[in-house]
């Protein structure tokens, strides 16, 4: 990925660079990485070796002595050396791994600085690899995701960023551009040769079958959203409709309070979690009624807004008892919202008697016993909506965050752009510049072509150590 190096202007990449690559504070052990021409002599420097030298023996651990430049033993540990090219950042990389104490591993890294290396800035080792051709942009961006996951879908999908899929993905549709673009521009300059070049109704075709393969590729970010970012969902409905059962089921834990008493939940409970591999930021609220009691006032407001503002809403009625007005007219209310609504039919283990002639007018509805732990059918549901059901998030291409996305949406409104003009009888080198602008964008899924800005943004998000 030289491409990306002149972009990369934040960091000196001849210097050694050096970090606690573990969490800070006490623990069993802590690791020093340092990566970059000087490994060699850093070493020399803060470790004396009880048998062969670490760089004798490449990617085994070796016992000995770690100490300050003057000579000073700090600590007994182990380090393990790497050769460029194969490592992570494919430098020369060591890793000093010392007792985990938090002022012995400070001591350890200041040995290592004083031995010639500098601090490592946020995410740059995994920059270094992306510069030097270790992983694409995007799988970088994957393996911060996956320090990141808070849940096994994120972990999911992270891996599969990781293992290349979206890289590949992207890579073909750019190999296909180059393709034509190559064609075209054979016939452009050379319009007197016989080239077997494509005729404009091929060339047209050719581009509508990347076009579609970008945008087919940009439509995986649905799923992706649902599941990296999480979708915003609230649970709304009468009182005592099972709401908050519901909400503990999802959540896996007793977070919200159950009583039979009407207007328990005054206030808006939120956590993240995850419901199949979809990712919820999901909030419970107050029973939805007239009510005198001033507090419950606030909480059915705070309710009414936090529906209107839902991407996703989960409205629970009780599926045992017939409807009252109440709930008859937040059904009618619920028609008009912006959100996707699931109506959830709540204590199915009772009994349904809810009159199902209240609900054709809803696209999405299920039946639930959240009391008894069956929410089998709102997950599937859930997924079903979002597209997640239809991956594989570890061996599909999935496009995984906006910057992703963003880009192959631009890609196929510059082939679209260069189809029309193609029928517009639009001469074939000013087609050709729609043809670079979408070979650009895709570019950037995996860091071809991507600016500084950007660059530095992903990578500032990395941890310090990675």
């Amino acid at each position: 990925m030289a491409d990306l190096a002149p972009c990369c202007g934040f960091m000196k990449v001849t210097d050694t660079i050096a970090a606690i690559s573990t969490p800070r504070g006490k623990g069993g052990i802590a690791v020093i990485r340092v990566s970059g021409d000087g490994v060699k002599t850093i070493l020399e420097r803060v470790f004396l070796p009880a048998g062969k030298a670490p760089a004798e023996v490449p990617r085994r651990a070796c016992f000995g002595r770690i100490t300050d430049v003057d000579g000073t033993v700090l600590d007994e540990g182990l380090v393990t050396y790497f050769a460029a090219p194969a490592s992570f950042t494919g430098e020369d990389v060591a890793e000093i791994a010392c007792h985990g104490g938090v002022l012995l591993t400070n001591a350890v890294l200041g040995a290592v600085l004083a031995a010639g290396a500098r601090p490592a800035e946020a995410g740059e080792f995994t920059a270094r690899a992306v510069m030097n051709g270790k992983m694409g942009l995007s799988e970088a961006e994957a393996l911060g995701a996956l320090l990141e996951a808070g849940t096994r879908g994120q972990m999911a999908l992270a891996r599969g960023g990781m293992s290349g899929r979206l890289a590949d993905a992207a890579r073909g549709i750019y190999a296909r551009l180059s393709s034509i673009l190559s064609d075209v521009y054979a016939k452009v300059d050379f319009p007197d040769e016989d080239l077997n070049s494509m005729s404009t109704e091929e060339l047209r075709a050719a581009l509508f079958d990347v076009k579609r393969a970008a945008a087919e590729l940009a439509a995986t970010w649905g799923a992706g959203r649902a599941v990296s970012e999480g979708v915003e969902t609230v649970i709304c409905g009468p009182v005592n409709a099972g709401k908050s059962t519901l909400y503990n089921a999802i959540v896996g834990y007793d977070a919200a309070i159950v009583t039979d008493v009407a207007g328990t939940t005054r206030d808006i409970l939120c956590e993240t979690v995850s419901l199949g591999k979809v990712t919820l930021r999901l909030s419970d609220t107050a029973g939805l009624r007239e009510t005198e009691d001033a507090v419950e006032q606030i909480g059915v407001a705070r309710a009414d807004a936090a529906i209107e503002q839902a991407e996703l809403i989960l409205a629970v009625f009780d599926g045992s008892c017939k409807p009252d007005a109440h709930t008859v007219a937040l059904l009618e209310r619920l028609k008009a919202v912006r959100g996707t609504v699931v109506a959830v039919l709540s204590k199915r283990d009772k009994g349904l008697c809810f009159p199902q002639e209240l609900l054709t007018d809803f696209a999405h509805v299920v039946t639930v016993s959240a009391g008894m732990g069956d929410i089998a059918a709102l997950r599937d549901k859930v997924e079903t909506l979002y597209h997640v059901a239809e991956l594989d998030l570890r061996q599909d291409a999935v496009v995984a965050n906006a910057r992703q996305y963003a880009a192959l949406v631009r890609a196929a409104e510059a082939l679209s752009a260069a189809i029309d003009a193609l029928g517009a009888g639009v001469p074939l080198d000013a087609v050709c510049i729609d043809v670079e602008l979408a070979m650009s964008a895709v570019g950037e899924v995996d860091g071809r072509a991507v600016g500084e800005d950007i660059v530095a943004d992903i990578f500032a998000h990395f941890c310090v150590g990675k």
